[in-house]
């Protein structure tokens, strides 16, 4: 009688073990795969196309509203955005931010004072994104831009300044 209870309890013992290692590779396998498999179509160079360079004229800042896609994990989002763009030459763009530096609020082109200002605190920007006046810890923060076939190309990394 006992090796028969001993062999029943080895069995329930074996069987709770299998179901036990059964339950945590459902909940593993998919959780290493999320975590090691990158997902189809993430491998988008990073750049939106936002305006023709013809659009902009040289020294004068614009704000541009775009849409750009990005992948957040495995969610692909597109959404509205924005960004300041500076014609320097014939043939380059410089693409900020539109964030101040200090607390984040949208700033906006002052032409007759030649300047970008944030209306929260009185941050101003030179042209060239450089602070001139008020609590901004650095300059304007910098898109990655490009201008290929005539078209800017603004990536969403953003590179401080």
């Amino acid at each position: 009688m006992v090796n028969e209870s001993h062999t029943r309890r080895s069995f329930y013992i074996n069987a709770i073990n299998v179901l036990a290692s059964l339950m945590a590779a459902a909940l593993a396998i998919p959780a290493a795969a999320y975590l090691l498999i990158r997902p189809k179509g993430s491998e988008d160079n990073g750049l939106s196309e936002v305006a023709d360079l013809s659009q902009l004229t040289i020294g004068k800042p614009q704000e541009v509203i775009y849409v750009r896609k990005r992948v957040d994990g495995w969610h692909k989002v597109t959404e509205k955005a924005s960004t300041w763009l500076v014609r320097t030459d014939e043939h380059s763009v410089t693409a900020f931010n539109p964030a101040c530096t200090h607390l984040a609020c949208p700033y906006h082109w002052d032409g007759p004072a030649n300047h970008f200002i944030c209306p929260c605190h009185g941050s101003a920007f030179s042209i060239d994104g450089k602070v001139i006046a008020g609590p901004a810890p650095r300059p304007l923060d910098r898109y990655v831009a490009k201008v290929e076939g005539g078209k800017i190309l603004i990536g969403f990394q953003v590179d401080q300044g």
